[in-house]
């Protein structure tokens, strides 16, 4: 019989754990098998709505062609990159060359670690939002980056503190990741804010990298771009994603836009990870992204109705929110006498109501004092957990 050989994993790996949401909710899942409770999981963003109707059947009739299953290419289709920025500049008003300035990506997750693969050099420092999306810190680690968290909290309106940010020091920052509509918070930008962003970039030679994937979800402004500021292409990169705004998370179309120079450095590393996408999805992202207001006001008009029962559960925890929030969740602050330990706070709802919401604290210390819920689930499922917080907790 053979030695079994020990290999151990890589040390890049160091200090990154499984995935917060992939380890709860097994944990959950053993849960419900050992004692047969059944958890209403309010937790994960994964949009439960389908896309437009015409979108599956454009991926239908596609699929039927005999010539689109071979590879595609790399840098995407022309169709794909053509709609993304005839898109741009429809809501976006901006103009993009799509032969040069538009790279489509499976998913803009999978940008984010390219990003970060193709400009980081080991010991590179990235400011990163606090609380923030957790692949932004694990993508700046995997690529041998040093992340500098800065804080988003309600005293500065959840958007960055730029005095503060300098005064810590800005020695060896090459990136800074940036999220508005914010997740987790529900912030919505400004073009005064995406100005401040592009300008402290162009002033101090920082890369901004906007992750802008929740414009289109319960935002009452018009939807606006960092790449809308002046002075932006020389700066920033921005990602943007069909998974929220057309509910087509499973699809994983994504795209980053930018200046030719550096979506061909990315190109470089991404040709190099994976190949083109199905060619019937990115022709039925044409048509996803051709759609117009009637579709985000139907999408939408289902999230606000989840929005007022989402408030109404929120009411019966006894936590604070504000209203006006963008994307697919609910920030809340932790009721009194909770100290800002969003886990054990979790923990307790769950088992008291069977119910899990999502600790603020995975996102960041600043996230401790709060928790987030996801309007991703119909709203008679929200009702239900709404009436066992009710029953457990008497508000």
């Amino acid at each position: 019989m053979a030695k079994a050989v020990n290999i151990a994993r890589s040390h890049r790996l160091d200090g990154i754990g499984e995935y917060y949401f992939s380890r709860r909710l097994r944990e959950i899942a053993e849960i419900e098998a050992a004692t047969g409770r059944q958890i209403v999981k309010l937790a994960m963003g994964s949009p439960d709505l389908p896309p437009h109707q015409s979108v599956i059947d454009r991926l239908a009739k596609e699929a039927q062609r005999p010539d689109v299953h071979k590879y595609m290419s790399y840098q995407g289709e022309p169709i794909l990159r053509k709609a993304f920025a005839d898109w741009y500049k429809k809501w976006y008003r901006t103009e993009l060359d799509f032969k040069s300035e538009v790279l489509p990506l499976i998913g803009s997750k999978e940008g984010i670690m390219h990003i970060c693969m193709t400009f980081l050099n080991k010991g590179d420092k990235v400011l990163v939002p606090n609380p923030g999306y957790p692949t932004y810190s694990a993508a700046v680690r995997l690529a041998g980056g040093e992340m500098l968290p800065y804080a988003l909290n309600k005293q500065t309106n959840f958007y960055p503190d730029f005095d503060a940010i300098e005064k810590a020091g800005l020695d060896g920052v090459k990136m800074m990741l940036v999220n508005y509509p914010n997740m987790p918070t529900g912030q919505t930008p400004s073009m005064e804010l995406f100005q401040k962003i592009i300008d402290f970039g162009a002033r101090h030679n920082i890369l901004i990298v906007h992750d802008n994937p929740y414009s289109f979800i319960r935002n009452a402004e018009h939807p606006i771009s960092i790449m809308e500021a002046e002075g932006a292409k020389d700066v920033a990169l921005e990602m943007n994603s069909l998974s929220k705004g057309h509910s087509m998370a499973g699809w994983r179309v994504g795209v980053v836009v930018g200046k030719k120079e550096w979506i061909d450095s990315i190109l470089t590393f991404k040709s190099n990870m994976d190949s083109g996408m199905f060619y019937p999805i990115q022709a039925a992202a044409d048509t996803a992204l051709a759609l117009g207001e009637e579709w985000f006001k139907e999408l939408n008009d289902i999230y606000y109705g989840r929005e007022k029962q989402a408030y109404e559960l929120l009411d019966a925890l006894g936590c604070r929110y504000r209203k006006g929030q963008a994307g697919l969740f609910v920030w809340a602050e932790l009721p009194e006498g909770y100290e800002g330990d969003s886990f054990a706070f979790s923990d307790e709802v769950m088992e008291k109501t069977d119910v899990f919401l999502t600790p603020g604290g995975i996102f960041g210390s600043e996230g401790n004092g709060y928790i987030r819920i996801t309007l991703c689930c119909p709203e008679a499922l929200l009702k239900k957990a709404t009436e066992k917080i009710k029953a457990a907790f008497g508000k």
